[in-house]
């Protein structure tokens, strides 16, 4: 295999829905290490809400780009794209297969394709655009556009707010220019062989497992993760603790909400979230749909089937 593309096979689907356990049971009887592709498992101390691989998980199976930043660090998916491409050229040089587990698609999709089109939007930061456009009106965006990306920016009207917006959203969430991005042809037959695989389950035991998650979570003391978190020096505002289920406690430890309105609000949120990555997911005509845990073997049979071939 050195001498072909890397293989990967790919793990999507909403969260909760068994991305992770899969992965392991995959890794363990196919010769295969765990890329993760999750924004929020590179920083360090940020475990619990992460629902990051425990370390009995880790011990089993070698997870890769976990903890590998620092909560007031910089890190996106250009980023996540230059880090993964190493790891995968390791593995890959030494006869190990890669399986990347998706919990966020831009990630994912970043890695594979290097390409800007279909890359979900973000609606946070489109809110905070719109907001910076609202109050220090679209001369002021257009003049942030005009410091990252001066290229773009000589090809958008300074009017033309749409554009404007999204060239800044692509700079935001991948670090890399959109200019860049549109003329980088080298990045259109993809670097890697893929297989993406999606697993789901149905509407209410999906909305069960999120409600149980979010209660262990609590258990297994989120609370005091955050208070420690806040104690080492990190701010509420920096983009880890905007996440779900750290921006709820953070509120909680602010007294702005009880503690069972917290708890309420990450599960509301989270069960949000499920139902636009199903919403980004199901546009992506490459993944193949299996029911967890109906088509679990199915899958490692298919999985199998692939690394070897």
């Amino acid at each position: 295999m050195k001498g072909e593309k890397p293989r990967l096979l790919v793990i999507l689907g909403p969260t909760a829905a068994g991305k992770s356990s899969l992965g392991i049971r995959i890794a363990s009887e196919l010769n295969a290490q765990i890329l993760s592709a999750d924004s929020l498992q590179v920083y360090r101390h940020f475990d619990i809400g992460t629902a990051k691989p425990t370390p009995q998980d880790q011990k089993m199976i070698k997870h890769h780009l976990l903890d590998i930043a620092d909560p007031d660090q910089e890190f996106n998916a250009g980023m996540f794209r230059q880090s993964a491409g190493s790891v995968i050229s390791d593995l890959h040089s030494r006869g190990v297969n890669t399986i990347v587990a998706g919990g966020t698609y831009l990630y994912v999709k970043i890695l594979l394709s290097g390409l800007i089109e279909g890359l979900p939007s973000d609606p946070d930061i489109r809110a905070d655009i719109k907001k910076q456009s609202s109050t220090l009106g679209i001369s002021h965006v257009y003049g942030k556009l005009s410091l990252v990306d001066p290229e773009a920016a000589e090809k958008i009207h300074p009017n033309d707010y749409v554009r404007i917006e999204r060239a800044l959203e692509v700079y935001y969430l991948t670090g890399q220019k959109i200019s860049a991005l549109h003329s980088d042809h080298g990045f259109e037959d993809s670097e890697y062989e893929y297989m993406k695989i999606g697993i789901t389950l149905d509407r209410e035991s999906l909305r069960r497992r999120i409600d149980g998650r979010v209660d262990a979570m609590i258990g297994e003391g989120l609370i005091d993760e955050v208070r420690r978190i806040r104690e080492m020096g990190y701010g509420t505002d920096i983009k880890p603790m905007q996440s779900i289920g750290y921006k709820q406690i953070n509120s909680y430890l602010d007294a702005e909400i009880g503690q069972d309105e917290a708890i309420e609000l990450i599960k509301r949120d989270t069960k949000r979230f499920a139902k636009r990555q199903m919403t980004w997911l199901r546009q992506d005509s490459e993944i193949k749909w299996y029911e967890i845990p109906r088509d679990e073997n199915e899958i490692i049979n298919l999985a199998g089937e692939f690394f070897s071939s």
